[in-house]
Parts: C-alpha cells; structure tokens; sequence
C-alpha cells in the first residue's frame, strides 16, 4: 500500500523530531529513552494527576488507575503499575523503582470459583520516605510504615512497621532503618 506525500512528509518530520529529542536527553542525561519518554515531561505526568505543584514524577510507561493519592517529591519510575481500584495512598518523599506494582485487588476466588465468587479489594497505605527496589511488587491490604526499604523483586503480602528493611518471598523484616542526625544507617537481622 502506497503511502500519500502529506503522511511521507508527517513521517519524515516525526523521525526527524526522534533524532533530535534523542540527541537531547542523551546529551542532558546520559540516558536513551524510549520515544514517548522523551516527548512528555515526567513531572508533567505527576502534576496532571495530582493537579497541584508536589514534585510528583510519574514515568509515561507507568500505567495509574482509580483512587491513588501521591505525596509531595514521589518519585515513580518507569514500567510500573498502580492499581488503586480500592484506594493507595503513598506518601512524601517516597521513590519506587522501576516495574513496581501495588495492587489493591486480586481476581484469585473469582478465577478458581469459575467467576462465582467476586473480586477480593482491600486498600494500600505507603508511609513517608519509602524506597522500593526495582519490580517489588505489593498486594492488597497490606501497610508499610514510614522509612522503609523494600528490596528488589519483594513481593509484599503482610504489613511491614516503620523503619524496616524487607524482602524477599513473601516479604519479611530482614533489617531496620536507622536514622540519626539526618544520615541514613542500616542494621540487618542475623
């Protein structure tokens, strides 16, 4: 199928815009993002959801749905999945890696009943000045205190108190988070 002058000429002008935001984020960052990455501002992204000016980052590859409250300075980086069908509320100065997902519902009744029994929903709370390693993964119901850390590929199914280090899977405590004078400190179980 022929394609007509006007669509050759949008082609062309859209490949050119490629190589020119590409040069420019790699020049600026370092970094080479997929194209859609480069077209829109990530704080953008933050400030539409929100509707205020918090420093809120959502990547454009971050797929957002229903009730999800955002704190000021949260970071969410790419490729990550917040399902707020029944309500997350994350806190301030949080940063959750790339390819997170919190969930805050699970089909799991419903697909062994054969569609009998209904969608199991409970809500997510995330504290103030939490860290999630890349694709840690949080599933309905659960509560993360305050200066946590939770490591990568941690599936989060029970609650986990402030100042904890978790991991694994499922997910325990495997440390604390200590805090003194401003500076960050990390005390692991034996």
């Amino acid at each position: 199928m022929a394609i007509s002058p006007h669509l050759e000429a949008l082609l062309s002008d859209l490949r050119a815009l490629h190589i020119h935001l590409h040069e420019e984020t790699h020049s600026k960052y370092q970094r080479i993002n997929p194209f859609y990455e480069d077209l829109f501002d990530w704080k953008e992204r933050g400030a539409y959801w929100i509707k205020d000016d918090k420093d809120i980052t959502i990547y454009n590859s971050t797929t957002v749905v229903g009730d999800v409250e955002i704190g000021e300075h949260t970071w969410i980086g790419p490729f990550c999945s917040l399902d707020g069908t029944d309500g997350i509320k994350i806190g301030h100065y949080c940063s959750i890696s790339a390819g997170c997902h919190i969930l805050t519902h699970d089909t799991v009744k419903w697909a062994l009943s054969g569609g009998k029994e209904p969608y199991d929903y409970a809500p997510v709370h995330i504290g103030d000045c939490c860290f999630f390693g890349v694709h840690a993964v949080v599933t309905k119901g659960v509560t993360i205190g305050e200066h946590c850390l939770i490591g990568a590929g941690a599936i989060v199914t029970k609650d986990i108190p402030p100042f904890s280090i978790a991991g694994g899977v499922p997910a325990r405590q495997i440390g604390k988070v200590q805090l003194e004078d401003g500076k960050v400190g990390f005390e692991y179980c034996r």
